[in-house]
């Protein structure tokens, strides 16, 4: 069964759901990684660092898809392509970054990973959501 936009959008902030980040590698093979996000009105919202397979793939290929599901029955997924804007600016990878440490590590320590992972080196990563296929209860 589909999803409606309000149950995808709920669904994939529930939690602590990683999603699986896949992009193309410059010689066309894939490369799919697990990722920390946030949703942000229309976009997706994770942190990279500036030298990985994902950060290089991006540079030159800003497209990408990022799944998020539930493993257990009667299961269901959410698909999102799109589209990744990159950026190093401090105040702005900070802030986010301590939101997805809200998020993954709990709000007492959510502050220590802004820190951590909100330094020279680390990337904001904006998806903007082009496409979105979201199905609920596959073997009901």
């Amino acid at each position: 069964m589909k999803m409606s936009e309000a149950e995808w959008r709920k669904f994939v902030s529930a939690g602590t759901r990683t999603g699986k980040a896949a992009v193309t590698r410059a010689d066309g093979s894939t490369h799919v990684t697990p990722i920390w996000f946030v949703l942000d009105g229309a976009d997706l919202v994770f942190t990279t660092a500036s030298s990985t397979v994902k950060a290089a793939a991006l540079r030159r290929d800003p497209r990408l898809s990022i799944c998020v599901d539930n493993q257990r029955p009667p299961y269901s997924f959410v698909m999102l392509h799109g589209t990744a804007s990159l950026s190093d600016e401090p105040g702005e990878l900070r802030t986010w970054a301590t939101i997805l440490g809200g998020r993954y590590m709990g709000a007492d320590r959510a502050e220590e990973y802004g820190a951590r992972n909100a330094v020279p080196g680390e990337l904001l990563v904006r998806v903007r959501i082009t496409k979105v296929i979201a199905e609920r209860g596959i073997a009901s």
